[in-house]
């Protein structure tokens, strides 16, 4: 089948489908409140649907985020926005909570083929299309996408859920129309990594990268497990900090104060991209430790501070932004281009356990201590694991060889 768009063209198209799914997975962030409303639960009850999501990108990538690198980047990608799509539908026809928790996990798996496949083809497709440029471009838009579309996706939905009048219905709608363009766009962008012949056996996720490298590779996950974790507070309980502590239940704001953390984070991308991965971590790893202290201190002050909290989220997302870009940069450098969506899959499955994990305990927490204390405990435990990895992940990145598993 002739395609119709060219590698340059494709590039974006690949992106633009990153960036609609990203923003999908992340509509429910400002929505979780009118659930609660509605059903009557609390925020252990909104951690345990965010774990859900996170659960089923974790075992995606683990099972299948992998696949692209033998079956090609179309044959992975397609099915998984199709999945995206039959979890829109979930949230449109089964709308108490256990058919919550089934499109989350759906949603989550789909999410997990998509992150490694899709930022493994668009590198390719910069390489191809403009085979004279530097690799940058594709990890700045790579990273950019999948970022800055979960910080769009909140606050998009944020804004719908304000003020249209089925807020738990337009949303979901507006997502499956994007989901259906970026089936077509990727249907028509060239596929750059054909199915092996003959194929593999089938094999779960492994890390696959130099011998020598391993110490940087954890190290990186390290960092994409922490700043996932700053992530995941955006995208679960802030909205419950908002409403409760701050006073302040606006569905706008909820998505508005995930929006901006995202934001930053892909804009520190976008403005740091030429800068060495070792100034990315030392400098991201100092601005998200301010960025925890903000946060903590916005809700320990005599008057909880609105402004402070939003101000340390954006500390927070340009730190954990920085972290990322670095985790990213170092797996593209040590691992084959063969195995790259492996070993970005590795990657993305340390982030996800890291989303989920620390944001559960915090929800688990807050059952126990009131919230402020809560996220205290979260933001010392945090802060002391990126301290703890900021070595390995400091040191040189290998040059790449061969790679075993």
């Amino acid at each position: 089948m002739t395609k119709l768009l060219n590698h340059d063209r494709g590039f974006w198209a690949i992106a633009f489908a990153l960036m609609v799914v990203m923003a999908y997975s992340a509509f429910p962030t400002p929505l979780y409140g009118l659930y609660a409303a509605r059903d009557g639960f609390g925020a252990l009850t909104i951690t345990a649907v965010f774990a859900a999501y996170a659960v089923g990108v974790a075992i995606s990538l683990f099972l299948v985020g992998h696949l692209s690198d033998s079956y090609g980047r179309r044959r992975v990608l397609l099915p998984a926005l199709a999945l995206t799509a039959a979890s829109a539908v979930l949230f449109l026809v089964w709308r108490d909570l256990p058919g919550l928790l089934v499109a989350r996990v759906i949603n989550g798996l789909a999410v997990g083929a998509v992150t490694a496949t899709a930022t493994a083809w668009i590198a390719e497709l910069h390489a191809a299309g403009r085979p004279q440029d530097a690799a940058r471009r594709a990890e700045i838009v790579g990273v950019a996408a999948n970022i800055g579309g979960i910080g769009t996706g909140a606050l998009i939905a944020g804004v719908l859920a304000q003020w249209v009048t089925s807020p738990l219905t337009v949303p979901y709608l507006v997502g499956l129309g994007g989901l259906l363009i970026a089936i077509a766009l990727v249907a028509a962008t060239p596929e750059t990594r054909e199915a092996r012949t003959p194929r593999p056996a089938y094999r779960p996720q492994s890390v696959s990268v130099p011998a020598a490298a391993r110490p940087e590779y954890f190290g990186a996950a390290l960092g994409a497990g922490v700043g996932f974790a700053a992530f995941g507070l955006f995208t679960s309980l802030a909205p419950t900090f908002l409403a409760g502590s701050l006073d302040h239940p606006s569905k706008a704001l909820a998505g508005a104060a995930a929006f901006i953390v995202f934001a930053s984070a892909a804009l520190v991308q976008v403005l740091l991209a030429r800068r060495p991965r070792r100034e990315l971590v030392l400098n991201g790893t100092a601005v998200t430790l301010a960025g925890l202290a903000l946060t903590v201190l916005a809700l320990w002050l005599p008057t909880p501070s609105l402004a402070l909290f939003l101000i340390g989220g954006v500390a927070f997302g340009a730190g954990a932004g920085s972290v990322f870009k670095g985790a990213v940069a170092t797996v593209v450098a040590v691992a084959e281009p063969a195995r790259r969506a492996e070993a970005l899959a590795g990657l993305f499955l340390a982030g996800y356990i890291g989303l989920a994990v620390p944001v559960v305990g915090l929800g688990l927490l807050t059952q126990e201590v009131e919230p402020r204390v809560a996220l205290l405990v979260f933001a010392v435990v945090l802060g002391a694991l990126l301290v703890a990895g900021l070595a390995s992940m400091l040191k040189p990145v290998s040059a790449a060889r061969p790679a075993t598993s």
